[in-house]
């Protein structure tokens, strides 16, 4: 397995990344992935991607954030394994590796959100040692689910 970073404009981003993101976010079509980063790359987002040969086995969407609660924090937007590579080490190795990237950015921790329905997400979180320090609430503002 091997991790690389995307720039917006990738052509792998359409083609390889996003089948697999939409396996959490099947709202997303290609326009909208493109329009998301690249406006959300100007605020930091950056995506990664785990290829186990050729293949686009798993994708994390991140950031670095700076605030009261967490002060320097490298918060994890999107984190999937496709299905078909589940339960081979993709999510660990993605997890390990924004670690370090979060250390080499003099982040103090790691944070994600998860919904509440996904407990088979929620039991690898906890399995990697990750704590469950909060609630997040959520006021839809423009009549739609977020």
């Amino acid at each position: 397995m091997r991790i690389i970073d995307l720039e917006p404009g990738d052509r792998r981003l359409a083609a390889e990344v996003l089948p697999v993101l939409r396996e959490l976010r099947p709202h997303l079509t290609e326009e909208l992935f493109a329009a998301v980063y690249a406006e959300g790359h100007g605020q930091g987002l950056r995506f990664s991607a785990v290829y186990d040969d050729d293949s686009c086995v798993g994708v994390a969407g991140w950031r670095v954030i700076v605030n009261t609660s967490g002060l320097r924090t490298l918060y994890v937007d999107d984190l999937v394994t496709a299905g078909a590579a589940r339960s081979q080490g993709v999510g660990h190795a993605l997890l390990a590796y924004l670690e370090e990237r979060g250390r080499a950015l003099r982040c103090r921790g790691l944070r994600l959100d998860s919904g509440t329905q996904r407990t088979d997400a929620h039991r690898f979180y906890l399995r990697e040692r990750m704590d469950i320090r909060a609630f997040t609430f959520m006021k839809p503002l423009d009549g739609e689910e977020g």
